[in-house]
């Protein structure tokens, strides 16, 4: 699975851990995705992570992807249309 391909995913239930943030508090915040809106994704410890601020490491299984959230943004229903360069 390649990036293209992490973009597309759904990621209720994954975990994340925030790499770089315009914020300086929320580098190394880590939790699970239980929601995912448009703009914002939620954490299990009630953290509300804005995407397009962050850069996510993505825990997939065995493997860790990092990814800009800049091009998470949108609705996941949408991502999954979205056509990446």
């Amino acid at each position: 699975m390649g990036i293209k391909d992490v973009v597309k995913y759904e990621f209720i239930g994954e975990k994340l851990k925030v790499i770089e943030a315009k914020n300086k508090n929320l580098i190394g915040v880590t939790g699970k995705v239980i929601n995912e809106t448009k703009n914002m994704f939620v954490l299990n410890n009630e953290k509300k992570l804005i995407k397009n601020q962050c850069v996510f490491d993505i825990h997939n299984g065995e493997k860790v992807y990092r990814i800009d959230g800049k091009l998470l943004v949108g609705r996941p229903e949408d991502r999954i249309k979205k056509r990446i360069k």
